[in-house]
């Protein structure tokens, strides 16, 4: 078959490394990828928010299954535009995808099913939502309801800062059409963890667990970020929580949304957090997580493809997916600056020799060749992911390989994969 992989991330950059394994694949493409996606899949310059673009590109490239990765297609119904045009895609549609695309509709789903949450409101008015906050009391969080590249979220410590975000979101539209709608949770405390499903929207298979690093700098200091790292599996769920938890969480979701009329099929991720009054949902998302992705599938003992292809076609019952019983960590190496303002076109070096480390997989996020020579492109730019028998054998190899990448622009955290 013919495969086209939408984006161009590390998350892309695993899975089309996957695929591209596949005997089934005889052809890889990717939209618009990245200079490590361009050494195992052919890079087409579409971006992945040109709906147009990438349906005509499958069309004319004669594309027999699309694999969407980031969140922003799949709200903007690029599954739905696919379908219509008799393309196979993997992925939930628009109506689905809204458990991302709306904090304020995830958060109602699961106070309509009974999935445990944390206590929240939504408010369209500055004043009606200043006054909820003021009775709710600090820490608390304040939320976009919309997607907002990751900046839509913001803890806030005090009323001074809850009411500035408030402001921020409803009076000034910072997000535009995102933050016309916000919601208000009490924040909640525990450590969290990242849950995957593959579902048909019928029947659901259980990924690995995982849990990522939001934080720019070690002992989670600093401020959020995309990711700044991974490990898989999460040692902080036991097998018992992690079972209740797919079962309570994740088929919970699959079968609500079905009872809602928004069949859900593709990656279904639940991030959890585990506090003093049990497990909490903090959201759901409609794609696989970034960097989780890259810990997951560098476990992954078997083809990729046709589990992919079951979701499409709803016959996901019938497969399984072997792992290995090895851990993974994934290390992200971030331009100096990142999360905010940032240098690109700084020369990486020593990335070859990095990856001859034994059980060491690279995977691009935001980087180009020129001339041969690779540049950072981006913010997040390497998840250095390392394979072991135990976490820590892990985490060694990942900073063995970090310690071969002459990058001086670049920075990562030291303690990815430490225990908790």
């Amino acid at each position: 078959m013919k495969v086209l992989v939408v984006g161009g991330g590390g998350r892309e950059h695993a899975l089309c490394w996957r695929l591209s394994a596949s005997p089934l694949c005889r052809e890889l493409l990717c939209a618009p990828g990245n200079g490590g996606i361009g050494r195992v899949a052919e890079c087409v310059p579409v971006a992945a928010e040109d709906l147009d673009g990438l349906v005509r590109l499958a069309q004319e490239r004669a594309v027999d299954l699309v694999v969407v990765g980031p969140e922003a297609p799949l709200v903007g119904g690029l599954v739905d535009r696919l379908q219509d045009a008799g393309i196979r895609a993997f992925g939930p549609t628009a109506l689905a995808a809204e458990i991302e695309g709306s904090k304020v509709f995830a958060k109602g789903l699961m106070q309509r099913y009974g999935i445990p949450t944390a206590r929240w409101e939504r408010f369209f008015d500055a004043a009606e939502a200043k006054a909820y906050a003021a009775d709710l009391g600090p820490p608390l969080v304040v939320k976009a309801d919309g997607l907002a590249a990751g900046k839509g979220v913001v803890v806030a410590q005090s009323l001074e800062e809850a009411n500035a975000a408030i402001d921020a979101m409803l009076v000034a539209r910072r997000f535009g059409e995102a933050g016309a709608e916000i919601l208000i949770e009490e924040c909640l405390t525990g450590r969290e963890v990242s849950l995957f499903a593959l579902t048909d929207g019928s029947h659901m298979l259980p990924l690995p667990s995982a849990h990522d690093y939001k934080r720019a700098q070690d002992g989670d200091e600093g401020p959020n970020t995309g990711g700044m790292g991974a490990v898989s599996p999460t040692p902080r769920l036991t097998p018992r929580l992690e079972a209740q938890l797919q079962e309570e969480v994740l088929a919970g979701a699959v079968q609500a949304m079905a009872a809602e009329g928004r069949p859900y099929t593709g990656v279904l991720y639940a991030g959890v957090i585990l506090t003093e009054q049990g497990p909490k949902v903090l959201e759901f998302n409609c794609r696989f997580g970034d960097p989780e992705c890259q810990a997951l599938l560098a476990r992954l003992d078997v083809d990729l493809l046709p589990a992919l292809m079951a979701c499409t076609d709803g016959t996901l019952g019938h497969i399984g997916l072997d792992w290995t019983g090895d851990s993974a960590v994934c290390v992200v190496m971030a331009a100096a600056g990142y999360p905010g303002a940032y240098e690109t076109g700084t020369v990486i070096r020593g990335v070859p020799a990095a990856a001859a480390e034994p059980a060491v997989r690279i995977f691009h996020a935001g980087t180009a060749f020129q001339d041969e020579t690779l540049v950072a492109e981006g913010g997040r730019v390497l998840g250095i992911t390392g394979i072991g028998p135990s976490m820590a054998h892990a985490a060694a190899s990942a900073y063995r390989a970090v310690a071969v990448i002459n990058w001086p622009e670049g920075y990562c955290r030291k303690d990815i994969g430490r225990p908790d």
